[in-house]
């Protein structure tokens, strides 16, 4: 077998790239709060902007956006006339949920069966540090052919759209000839994988009010408005029988024509108890990347332990919205309010306050830059082709980035392949993909540059 100087530097730096990985992941930095302190995301951005330094990266800065988080920008000078390129990762991360569920500390980067646990560990520190892993394999071999800009965010998980707003603000920023998303994943670990599309989204906050206050149940039941069955009844108009997302006037009947998802293997990596059904109709790929998919992301209602026969007198949830592409998520948005309004029963008093949303996203997999990431993922990713999918989440910057570079390439890759369990509770990555990944990108490089002078 022919040597691979790049792949073989990669495979020597991997177990830093471990001990990296358990400082960054260490940090609790969830861009909320009230979760957690504000200083844990600060102590990731700065751990990001250090790592930049030592790499060489020039006018790095942390970047005061919008929304009151930090982005952290890089720049690394290339050959003359060389194209640029733009890589993204993020350093916040989901809520570890319910921590006793956690076979190990969520914010210890832990080996387990071979995989590497811990919050963020995938999505998206993981990716952060593939961008480092393909730099210095560069550097230790041929020197990389590009300029290179990084931009790290800091509320991703949120939706709040902090660096959509900065890079808006201050367009020269971020231009580049290429991107490289590095927060979606291989369709399962082994088949390289980049990512067509995306579903957009849009978060609202709702709250039904039916009483002064609260009530004995006994007294006042049965004839009284309990605000908790009504915004149940409330929610449950937002799906068919068949478990299908219904909002008046969005369409749910899109195809995907694509890479299909067999039932068998979803069900196995959406872990689905035995005997209980998928909901929805058509294929998976039709329903978690082509259609609309609305879920019920937190409800305040009282604890079970502790409660007391009481009429409720006020409801709140919050309802996520996955927008298709094709689909504007600004009328979505529109429809969805007006569903609920619509749908409200008992005359409750509704409010609705939106507190996230983002465009959905598609492509263009024909460009150069991808037939330079195919030849890349067929070096590392041996007698395997590279497969487009789609993705049902969401990544708001990818369409504020097309909008104000039409001309640049956008790519999606990552490590957050279906046995990685991002947003749930045990999080891993495979240290597999993540080396292979990262010999990926930095073949990328090479190719794209190559590329971009003939």
């Amino acid at each position: 077998m022919t040597a691979n100087p790049i792949a073989e530097t990669i495979a020597s730096l991997m177990p830093g790239a471990r001990a990296e990985l358990t400082e960054l992941v260490a940090f609790q930095s969830v861009a909320d709060p009230a979760v957690f302190p504000k200083s844990e995301c600060e102590g990731a951005a700065n751990w990001v902007a250090d790592a930049l330094r030592t790499e060489g990266f020039q006018d790095v800065a942390l970047l005061d956006t919008p929304d009151g988080t930090q982005s952290v920008y890089g720049f690394l000078p290339g050959p003359v006339g060389a194209p640029t390129v733009l890589l993204y990762a993020h350093y916040d991360v989901q809520p570890p949920l319910d921590e006793s569920a956690w076979l190990s500390p969520p914010f210890e980067l832990t080996e387990r069966d071979g995989r590497w646990y811990g919050r963020g560990a995938a999505d998206c520190k993981g990716g952060f540090i593939m961008h480092l892993l393909a730099l210095r394999a560069l550097k230790a071999t041929e020197g990389i052919p590009v300029s290179v800009k990084v931009i790290a965010e800091g509320s991703e998980e949120q939706g709040t759209g902090g660096l959509e707003r900065y890079a808006e603000a201050h367009p020269d920023l971020l231009t580049a000839d290429a991107v490289v998303i590095g927060d979606t994943g291989n369709f399962r670990v082994g088949l390289p994988t980049v990512t067509a599309t995306l579903r957009g989204m849009t978060m609202l906050r709702v709250q039904l009010d039916t009483l002064e206050g609260n009530l004995h149940s006994g007294q006042f039941g049965g004839a009284a408005p309990d605000a908790l069955a009504a915004m149940i009844r409330l929610l449950d108009s937002l799906r068919a029988e068949d478990g299908s997302t219904t909002v008046d006037g969005l369409p749910a009947d899109a195809v995907w024509d694509g890479l299909q998802y067999a039932e068998d293997e979803f069900r196995q990596d959406a872990r689905v108890i035995d005997g209980v059904a998928l909901i929805g109709t058509g294929t998976v790929a039709d329903r978690i990347w082509a259609r609309p998919a609305v879920t019920v992301i937190g409800i305040d209602c009282p604890p079970v332990v502790g409660a007391t026969p009481s009429v409720q007198a006020s409801a709140r949830a919050q309802i996520s919205l996955r927008v298709p592409p094709g689909a504007d998520a600004d009328e979505a948005t529109k429809l969805l309010t007006a569903h609920l309004r619509a749908h409200t029963p008992w005359g409750a008093r509704i409010s609705v306050e939106q507190i996230g949303q983002g465009q959905p996203f598609r492509a263009d997999t024909g460009s150069p830059a991808y037939t330079a990431m195919a030849e890349a993922m067929r070096v590392a990713y041996p007698g395997e082709e590279m497969q487009a999918s789609g993705m049902g989440g969401s990544i708001p910057l990818c369409n504020t980035l097309a909008s104000l570079y039409p001309e640049a390439e956008i790519l999606l890759i990552g490590l957050s392949e279906p046995d990685a369990r991002i947003h749930a509770v045990n999080e891993s990555v495979s240290p597999e993909e993540l080396e292979r990944l990262s010999v990926a990108e930095a073949h990328f490089l090479v190719n794209y540059a190559r590329s971009k002078k003939a």
